[in-house]
């Protein structure tokens, strides 16, 4: 089982860059960052987390893409991913173009962790209708997936259409850069992750072991190796034991959490992380 990590990445947080090469030189494998392209004031959608109030993380995120990039040049071996990216939000020939740049840039390190998203306000303002969002994001899913690995593209859905058209630079990663789906388990997330993911990534282990058979079968159902399939818990606080756990299970790689916070602050959990690497 493979360790990385994650940060909320904002403009008071570490810097990506920073983070990125010290977490390499410590041996972790991959950095996940969030998206958040806006928070609306509205507060109607509650907090995710439970709390009371939203984080104030929340509002000040970077943006992942240019944050990874960061961070791509000035590595060499560390994995570079959103955790996650509201895909249902952007324009899916657009986005592919930035995920195809980086992996290329990087040398083929980007990983794509797609979520639905959950801010209703958020969604409204892109003119996302919430109760279609998962039908948004498998389209424009594919219609990258498309431009990725065809040398002439087309794509013609509800949401996403576009003529037949030419794309570069293509992702190092064929046919597709990994894409990690996030949210809880049930039936309809792993037929989405089946059909076009490759792999699975819950916050924290909570109901894992028991869903893996599930989600095997899914993957087997759509004529996919289930062996292939990677398991990727984010925003954990790790201990031996909990490590221990996952590796049993399957789990593929464990994203461990780092406090959005300046590097005096990160720097000494990085340290304390760094000795379930070895």
């Amino acid at each position: 089982m493979e360790l990385g990590v994650t940060i909320f990445a904002t403009d008071l947080s570490m810097a990506p860059a920073e983070l990125a090469r010290e977490a390499e030189a410590r041996g972790f494998v991959s950095l996940y960052v969030p998206e958040h392209t806006h928070i609306p004031t509205s507060r109607k959608t509650p907090p995710p987390t439970g709390d009371a109030e939203l984080a104030d993380e929340y509002r000040r995120t970077l943006d992942p893409w240019v944050a990874l990039a960061t961070a791509a040049a000035v590595t060499k071996r560390i994995r570079l991913g959103s955790g996650i990216a509201l895909v249902a939000q952007h324009d899916a020939i657009a986005l592919a173009k930035t995920v195809a740049t980086l992996d290329h840039l990087s040398g083929g390190r980007a990983v794509l962790g797609v979520g639905f998203g959950w801010n209703r306000e958020e969604m409204a303002d892109h003119g996302v209708d919430p109760a279609r969002r998962r039908d948004r994001v498998r389209e424009v899913v594919l219609a990258m997936q498309a431009l990725w690995s065809r040398e002439v593209a087309e794509f013609v859905g509800e949401f996403v259409r576009f003529a037949p058209s030419w794309q570069w630079p293509k992702p190092v990663q064929q046919p597709r850069p990994t894409i990690l789906l996030g949210g809880a388990a049930g039936p309809k997330l792993f037929a989405h992750l089946a059909e076009w993911a490759d792999g699975w990534m819950p916050i924290g282990g909570a109901g894992v072991r028991e869903a893996l058979p599930v989600l095997r079968d899914a993957f087997t159902a759509r004529g996919r190796d289930p062996e292939t399939l990677r398991v990727v818990p984010m925003g954990i606080l790790p201990s031996a034991e909990k490590l221990d756990y996952y590796a049993s299970i399957g789990v593929t790689e464990a994203v461990l959490r780092l406090p959005s916070a300046p590097r005096d602050e990160v720097m000494p959990v990085l340290d304390a992380f760094a000795r379930f690497v070895a």
